[in-house]
């Protein structure tokens, strides 16, 4: 089972603005590991015990997964490879809780996304759309086998495009409920909507067929295994 390489990211403070709401903050992140690549659909079924994919869909990335699939998933493949997980469900979607000093697998906050997106520019796109996302225009209907497209400077692939990726945070408890925000732009998303600063939320029990995710590990926690 192949799975991605964790890049080193380093920390920062990070700034974030909500346009719906007119609002700008900041958020200071510590140093954490994110996977170079979305989840594949490949590794999503071996480590849930499911039947194996086509060959042809293996290393696209998983898609029509839940924020609680998703989560549900760091703590397998935690478990897995003899991590300690991260999430401690509730019975409610809001009573989720991180352990954010555990060495297992988590999503990322989108502050730690948006600035593993960045690499350090303050651009919208880390690199000429085309050469780094699956999109509307070049993406032909349909999400692509991760890695394709040029990397951003920390070795981060499909930052943006191919498919929108969970978050950690919550939206906006008052408007929205328990709705969970996802970042990046997808196969089907125009130009516009794929870059580092644009927001999109949803229900945490619903799967969207252009939203995946990708691992995120906190610093100092144990190295991904290969085997």
């Amino acid at each position: 089972m192949a799975f991605p390489p964790m890049q080193a990211i380093p920390g920062a403070t990070v700034a974030l603005r909500d346009d719906r709401a007119k609002r700008a903050w900041t958020v200071d992140v510590a140093p954490f590991s994110l996977a170079a690549f979305p989840v594949t659909r490949a590794l999503y079924a071996v480590v849930l015990g499911r039947e194996s994919v086509p060959a042809g869909d293996a290393a696209k990335p998983v898609v029509e997964v839940s924020w609680l699939d998703a989560v549900r998933f760091c703590n397998a493949l935690s478990l897995r490879q003899g991590l300690t997980p991260c999430y401690q469900l509730g019975g409610e979607p809001i009573e989720t809780t991180c352990a954010w000093a555990a060495n297992g697998y988590r999503l990322p906050t989108e502050a730690e996304w948006q600035h593993a997106c960045k690499a350090g520019s303050d651009a919208y796109h880390y690199g000429e759309l085309d050469d780094i996302a699956w999109y509307r225009d070049n993406a032909g209907g349909s999400p692509h086998p991760v890695g394709a497209k040029a990397a951003n400077a920390w070795g981060l692939h499909d930052m943006l495009g191919n498919v929108w990726e969970w978050c950690w945070d919550l939206y906006d408890v008052e408007v929205y409920g328990y709705y969970r925000i996802f970042r990046g732009g997808s196969w089907a998303e125009a130009a516009r909507n794929c870059g580092a600063t644009c927001r999109r939320r949803s229900h945490p029990t619903f799967a969207i067929d252009d939203l995946g995710f990708r691992l995120a590990q906190s610093a100092g926690a144990a190295a991904i295994t290969q085997r």
